[in-house]
């Protein structure tokens, strides 16, 4: 086959283009730049790829890729020149210009151009740009986490429980707290940073108002990100932060006042507490006695706990009205008390049944016999 045959500078190919140029309905098929992608989400390291294709009568002239707009564009690939991290999808092709890009990085986000140049007698002139895509680089979004107070916390004021995660790009990110599954109302997450940037992260906090139930209560949190195929969400243990006091009581029996003698039982009730780790100890007088008898830790239904100890004491003499102390610590607090006291019932002595009395009585009849009879002789003398 012969060699095309240069004419005036321009190979015969390019002369039949030129002529194809000049014949009505050569080029009726419109040039096309095709650029479907609005918006691409890559992580770091990842292979990013751009698509853009041509249809129709294509001018003759390269078709490069930017990054940005304008002046200041940066040209990101063109069939001339070195770019180590960018190749053509399909090599050679005129119509497909679809590139991939290797290990990409977080400076690599931002707006990519196609671009369809011609041949010109200088430089060659744009005449076709594609739409545009946007490229958003980060990490994929962590697991969320949810903190909660500092220490453990009583039923009452709303305690401060905070959500956080990051990597998300764009910023529109949602996040809806749930206890039991019910919504919380929580206000507007922050997100950082408030400039633009190709990751940002979440902190969200929602107050909680315990109660002496929420031992079996869950709090979750749950992000929402276009980028998402599903919620991510995190979930916390109200159990965790919980603290409910024990409700004390002690009963006695047989109920005071008890006959000298007689056994007398105390029983101290530590009822509704949580978590379970109590001790419970017993005091006579303000001094610790280790006659107590505990009875094994029970778990209520709602997840707090009941303990329960009994004392068994003779009512003496000595101990009436002595006070008996049922003392608890609970979770390292400081102890809470309630007391009983002894009371020794002692009935009156029966007067008649008592030998001073009748000692008593004899002799004051002797007396009164002996006063008589001194009356009697002295009349008579």
């Amino acid at each position: 086959m012969a060699p095309s045959t240069p004419v005036s500078g321009l190979s015969l190919p390019c002369l039949v283009l030129l002529l194809l140029l000049e014949i009505p309905g050569a080029g009726a098929q419109e040039f096309q730049l095709l650029q479907p992608q609005g918006a691409v989400w890559v992580s770091p390291g990842e292979t990013l790829t751009l698509i853009c294709s041509q249809t129709g009568f294509i001018p003759v002239g390269p078709t490069k890729w930017f990054k940005g707009s304008g002046s200041g564009r940066q040209l990101v690939y063109a069939d001339v020149g070195s770019f180590p991290r960018v190749t053509r999808a399909v090599s050679g092709s005129y119509t497909d210009y679809t590139i991939h890009i290797s290990d990409t990085r977080p400076e690599d986000a931002g707006i990519y151009h196609c671009v369809k140049f011609v041949k010109g007698s200088g430089a060659d002139e744009e005449i076709r740009s594609g739409n545009g895509t946007v490229v958003s680089v980060s990490a994929r979004p962590s697991a969320p986490s949810v903190s909660g107070p500092p220490s453990r916390a009583e039923p009452g004021p709303p305690v401060t429980f905070t959500c956080t995660s990051g990597g998300f790009c764009p910023r529109d990110i949602a996040v809806t707290w749930l206890k039991n599954g019910a919504k919380l109302p929580a206000p507007q997450p922050r997100v950082l940073p408030a400039h633009e940037s190709v990751s940002y992260s979440v902190s969200s906090t929602v107050g909680v108002s315990l109660t002496a139930g929420d031992a079996r209560s869950q709090l979750t949190c749950q992000i929402e990100h276009s980028t998402l195929p599903a919620p991510l969400r995190a979930t916390y243990n109200l159990s965790d932060a919980l603290r409910v006091p024990p409700r004390l009581r002690v009963d006695t029996a047989p109920a005071a006042p008890v006959a000298l003698n007689e056994s007398v039982t105390f029983t101290c009730h530590a009822e509704g507490f949580y978590p379970k780790d109590a001790s419970l100890t017993w005091l006579e007088n303000g001094t610790e006695t280790n006659l107590g008898n505990p009875s094994p830790l029970a778990e209520n239904p709602d997840g707090t706990y009941t303990l329960q100890s009994s004392l068994e004491v003779k009512a003496t003499e000595q101990r009436n009205q002595s006070v008996f102390t049922c003392r608890v610590v609970h979770d390292s607090q400081p102890p809470v008390s309630a007391n009983a006291t002894l009371r020794i019932f002692q009935p009156s002595p029966d007067l008649f049944s008592s030998p001073a009395l009748w000692i008593g009585l004899f002799l004051e009849k002797v007396l009164t016999a002996a006063f008589l009879l001194f009356l009697f002789l002295r009349n008579k003398a």
